[in-house]
Order: C-alpha cells, then structure tokens, then sequence
C-alpha cells in the first residue's frame, strides 16, 4: 500500500500493529477468522535529491543535509555508509581500501593533493564534490562533481521504478497466533 501524509503513522501502522497482534476487528477480519500473525515493514521515501533552480539548473535539494547526502550518494555508487569518527574524508566504504568522501566544497589544486597524501598509496579514494580545481596528477583519487554524478546515475523515461525488498528473517510468531499466510497455530 501507499500513504502520503500522516496518515502512515496516525492510522496505518496503528491498525497493522492490531492485525498483526490479532486485536483488530474492523476491515474483513473476522470474515475470514484472522487470528492474527505475520508482520509488516514500512519505508519512507526521502524528497528528490536533486531540484531545478530558478534557472533550470539541476542543483542539491535544499532539504538534504551533510548526512543525508552523503548517505544518498554511498548508496547511489555502491559504497557502505559508514562515516568515521576520527577520518574527515572516510564517509563510506566499498571494500577495506576503497572509501569515498562527500563534500559540497569547492576542492583546489592543494586540497587534492592534501587529500591525495593522507590516503597513501595503498587505499583509492571517490572524491565527491561541487567543484573541483586540480592540475595535479592523483593516482589514488577519483574525482566527480555533484550534481553532475548524481545526474549520470538517474535513468530518465521510465515509467517502473520498482522498489527491491529485500527478504529479511522471520520473526518468531507468538503463541496461539496464525501464521501470515494461514499456516497453523504453534
């Protein structure tokens, strides 16, 4: 099902609660002996990463923080959130020695190579910013400017944008409550 609005949290996961719990009477509940069981999960889509300006230019939402952008692009190029406590430019990982760092700063030539220094060449480093000056060479960065990745990652003229769920492990029912797909009691 889609919500929009408050109604998830003020009507839908209240009522799914009780139908899961076995305590909801209403809908076809009682026409079709539910005792209750199973589960539900519920995710919440997060505003467009990207918006046009007043003059038609893709640009950053101005809904997204430092957090949730840096989380939306670890995701969009494949790399594990996990920022570190202690390492500015270590905002995520895709293996042990390759990370990315998210920065909407307008990195120069010695910032680069500052950065380029610090990783060393045994770790690769994606450099995610707004803008970029640099006429070194760094054989452990790579450097992209936002929006631009963002934009050669979005697929244009689709009309399915099917959301993967991925099958998570099964809770244990409680006693005495039926099965989501009317196995019996346990």
């Amino acid at each position: 099902m889609v919500e929009l609005g408050d109604h998830c949290h003020t009507l839908i996961v209240p009522r799914m609660k009780k139908v899961v719990d076995g305590e909801d009477k209403g809908g076809i509940t009682e026409a079709v002996g539910w005792k209750g069981g199973g589960g539900f999960r519920y995710y919440r889509l997060a505003p467009s990463l990207l918006e046009k300006d007043k003059w038609g230019n893709w640009v950053i939402n101005k809904e997204y923080n430092a957090a949730m952008l840096t989380e939306a692009l670890c995701k969009l190029e494949g790399f594990t959130y996990t920022p570190s406590d202690s390492v500015y430019w270590q905002h995520g990982h895709s293996t042990e020695r390759d990370f990315i760092y998210v920065t909407t700063a307008n990195l120069s030539h010695e910032q680069l190579q500052q950065l380029s220094d610090e990783v060393g060449t045994e770790r690769s480093l994606l450099v995610l910013c707004t803008a970029f000056r640099g006429k070194g060479d760094y054989p452990n960065l790579t450097v992209k400017k936002i929006p631009k990745q963002v934009l050669s990652r979005c697929e244009w003229g689709h009309d399915d944008y099917s959301l993967q769920v991925e099958n998570l492990p099964k809770a244990p029912p409680k006693a005495g409550q039926q099965g989501l797909f009317g196995e019996g009691e346990e």
